[in-house]
Parts: structure tokens; sequence; C-alpha cells
């Protein structure tokens, strides 16, 4: 029983010494000259060594993507809190249009349509005939279309007394479409059979919106432009 003990461990130990034998005295430049156990343990290295590389190259690649993925991620979110407040708030800004419409209609009706300017005319012409004074020029300048709106100046030269000339100024602004009075300029009279009088030297401008065929002009004389 002891000899066979003893004979199993000096197998085992020269088992070893055998193994650790194959990997003494390897020439480097002539691995295929190698025994077969550090061959193959080389070719595993190298296998490794290869395996462990592309599997790097593959982590990098896959976290660049991650990388993106999650830069999207923020993206989306930040959008969706964006729409969501949009959403919550959707009724309220329908409202507020409503409101911005309602507005805008209400600025449309104090522009008088073509057709309408000359009863704009006259309206002018009367607020001043209604204060007592005198008409000396009333000449209507020359229509100048903007994109929605054309521009209409008056030359006004009048006289009349201090507090006519105000209530007629008073009377222009509250006129239901819109007038305004620029270059204003007062002075005595040149008239000596009138002490007194004032003359109120001004330009009136009076706009009106657009007929939909204007504006259709407007649009397709712009085209060349934009194109150019």
């Amino acid at each position: 029983m002891a000899r066979k003990k003893k004979s199993s461990n000096v197998d085992v130990a020269a088992s070893f010494r055998a193994f650790g034998d194959q990997f003494r005295g390897l020439d480097s430049r002539d691995p295929s000259s190698w025994p077969a156990i550090p061959r193959y343990a080389l070719f595993a290295f190298v296998a490794a060594l290869v395996v462990g590389l592309l599997w790097f190259l593959m982590l990098k690649d896959f976290d660049e993507e991650l990388e993106v993925e999650r830069q999207k991620e923020a993206t989306l979110k930040t959008e969706y809190q964006t729409k969501l407040q949009k959403a919550v708030s959707l009724d309220e800004l329908k409202k507020q249009r409503e409101q911005v419409m309602q507005y805008v209609n209400l600025l449309e009706k104090q522009l008088p349509s073509k057709a309408e300017m000359d009863a704009l005319l006259s309206d002018i012409n009367q607020a001043g005939l209604g204060r007592s004074l005198q008409f000396e020029l009333f000449r209507p300048g020359q229509l100048s279309v903007k994109d929605y709106y054309a521009e209409l100046p008056i030359a006004v030269k009048v006289t009349g007394r201090y507090h006519d000339i105000g209530a007629f100024t008073a009377d222009i602004a509250n006129l239901s479409r819109i007038v305004t009075l620029n270059n204003l300029s007062v002075g005595p009279s040149a008239d000596k059979d009138k002490p007194g009088t004032l003359l109120l030297e001004a330009t009136a401008k009076t706009f009106r919106y657009l007929d939909p065929e204007e504006i259709a002009a407007q649009r397709k004389a712009a085209k060349p432009k934009a194109t150019k």
C-alpha cells in the first residue's frame, strides 16, 4: 500500500516536471518548433488577445452610440416637457388667441375700406366746418401702399379761434376711423380782417386696409424682388 502511494506521487511530480520542461529553452524566433503545450498556449494567448481587442473596440463603439442615445433622450425629455406645458396651457392659449383676434378685428374696423375713404374725408372736412373753422387748404396727397394697409396724407390749413382749433383736433382724435395729425404748426393768421384768429397747418394721415385683390397684387409684385 505504501509503495503504491509513493509511486503515484512520483508520477505526478514527473508529469509536472515534464510539463515545465516543455517551456524551457524555447526559441522565440521560431514558435513552430515549440512543443505542443507551449505552442497551443501561445495560440490561446494570441486568440484571447485578439478577442479582447475586438471586444474593446466594439465596446468603444457601443459606448459612443450609448452617449448619442443619452443625448437624444435628454433632448426628447426637454421637448416632451415643452409640449406638455403647451398641452396643459392649451385652453389658456386658445383664449388668448381669441382675445388677440378680437383686438385685430377691432383695429380693422377702425380702418376704412377703399369705398369708405370718401366718407372719411368728408367727416374730416365736416369736423372743421362744425367748429366754424375756415379751410384754406384740404389736399389729399399720394396714396402710399404698405403690406396690408394704405396710408393717405392730407395737407390741411385751417383758420379759426384758439379754442375752436383745439376742439377740432379733439374731434379728429375721436373719429371712429384712425386719423392722426402730424407736423402741427399753429401761428397767427395773416388775415388782418380777423384779428385773434390762428392758422393751423398740419398733415392729417388716415389709413385704410387693402382689399383682397390689392393684397394679392402686392404679394405678386413682391415675388420678383425676393427672387432677385
